[in-house]
């Protein structure tokens, strides 16, 4: 009887560290899908930032180049701002070449190249957004891009 006793301790312990691990494994499994579904979660998030970004810096150019066709032949120079930070000073450099500026709108890069041509469509705008700042896009290593592109 007493040797029956035994037997059944040994299994016990054997049955409860047996159960003790599919908990530890079924945990760890749960935090790795979560720390996944996290992950995916913000790089939605962060390529909406570059998105706004890249539209706020083709509504600026946009803005600039109807209102007050700085990058046309019709201006021979002009500063200008967006999101009151200044763009820099622009000089139409001749048909074909690109015309660059960048800024940060709350806080993210955008950089924008206009290129006036001489056929129709006449202007072409490429703004590419970041969800980071301009400093920090090249040692970001979750730095997303976005683009838009008008011609018109």
């Amino acid at each position: 009887m007493i040797h029956d006793m035994k037997d059944k301790r040994g299994f016990t312990l054997l049955l409860s560290t047996l159960i003790a691990s599919l908990l530890l494994i079924l945990g760890a499994s749960m935090f790795n899908i979560t720390r996944k579904e996290v992950i995916l979660s913000s790089l939605g998030r962060d390529s909406q930032f570059a998105f706004y970004a890249a539209d706020a810096g083709a509504e600026c150019a946009l803005l600039w180049d109807f209102r007050y066709d700085i990058f046309g032949a019709a201006y021979e120079h002009s500063t200008s701002t967006c999101d009151s930070q200044a763009l820099g000073t622009f000089q139409f450099p001749g048909y074909g070449v690109e015309q660059e500026f960048e800024y940060q709108p709350n806080g993210r890069c955008v950089r924008v190249s206009v290129t006036k041509v001489d056929d129709s469509p006449s202007t072409i705008i490429l703004a590419r957004g970041y969800n980071t700042s301009c400093a920090a896009i090249a040692t970001n290593p979750r730095a997303l891009e976005r683009s838009i592109e008008l011609t018109y």
